[in-house]
């Protein structure tokens, strides 16, 4: 029992990690209507920033160097690129980002090499005991501030006069821009809230019980794609529920795939957060809690 609670709270964990990471691409493509395929390489981006920087100025420091430097390339990507599309076709956007996330990730891997940069966490690898049950600190610090972060954004979309404008925007922009809501500021702010929470995303998905910073963090990012479809591609709070889903059933599904080696064989626990949103688009295509209007490519 205490080790199928312990897979539980793992991927629980794990999956608001995730949820971060979706809930960016849910901003952006509410803000700007764009899939935003180069978010992998900008959680890279933060990520190797805190590992580059914390040795001169301090781990935390360096985490918020990390937060404003992923915002300010979020916006860059956004003011240079997005805004001058002639053919503001989905499509031709998703293919673009997918352009970005080559070059700035190639260019990351060359900075990186072969090596593994650490991150320099203070909880190292130390790990929380409830009982019988053991969790990396690390993990237990990423839920904490994932739920404040939410709790922040939950916040700026429902109680202030930017938040309120960026739902608006998303709404319908051509009516929100009538009503003097700037939508270039609209989808700056998305860019950069999304790059802020890759980011923090970042720093969790690299430091204990992960080995640090590689190239392949950009890979593992990924995996936050079918939690953000799951949840719907407009949808924050479905980003949250579609992250816990993804997250438990990778969990679950690794932590026991000894014993379902005979049914599905090994290495299941990639492919089964991949089943699990075929089988909920299935039934309901926009997603959880996503807008039936929402855009697909």
């Amino acid at each position: 029992m205490s080790y199928f609670l312990e897979q539980v709270l793992n991927g629980l964990s794990y999956g608001l990690v995730l949820s971060l990471i979706a809930a960016g691409f849910a901003i952006v493509f509410t803000s700007t209507g764009v899939l935003n395929f180069a978010h992998g390489a900008v959680v890279l981006l933060g990520a190797y920033l805190v590992a580059v920087l914390h040795t001169s100025i301090g781990f935390w420091p360096a985490v918020l160097v990390a937060m404003a430097g992923a915002a300010v390339g979020g916006v860059l990507i956004n003011a240079l690129l997005v805004r001058h599309l002639a053919d503001k076709n989905a499509g031709t956007a998703a293919i673009l980002m997918l352009g970005v996330d080559i070059v700035l990730l190639t260019e990351l891997t060359r900075r990186i090499g072969n090596q593994v940069l650490t991150l320099g966490a203070p909880w190292g690898a130390s790990v929380v005991r409830i009982g019988d049950v053991s969790l990396p600190t690390g993990r237990v610090i990423a839920a904490g501030v994932t739920v404040v972060a939410f709790a922040a954004l939950w916040y700026l979309f429902s109680r202030t006069d930017l938040g309120v404008g960026m739902r608006a925007a998303a709404a319908d922009g051509p009516t929100a821009s009538l009503m003097g809501i700037r939508l270039s500021r609209t989808a700056a702010t998305g860019w950069a809230l999304a790059g802020v929470l890759a980011a923090v995303a970042g720093v969790f998905l690299t430091s204990f019980p992960a080995p640090g910073v590689a190239p392949t963090v950009a890979l593992s990012a990924f995996a936050a794609i079918p939690a953000w479809v799951l949840g719907g591609f407009d949808s924050v709070p479905g980003a949250v529920v579609g992250g816990l889903i993804i997250g438990l059933t990778s969990a679950l599904v690794t932590g026991y795939e000894g014993d379902l080696a005979g049914v599905v064989g090994t290495g299941f626990g990639e492919v089964a957060p991949y089943v699990v949103m075929i089988v909920v688009l299935l039934v309901r295509p926009s997603g959880l809690l996503g807008s039936k209007e929402a855009v697909r490519v």
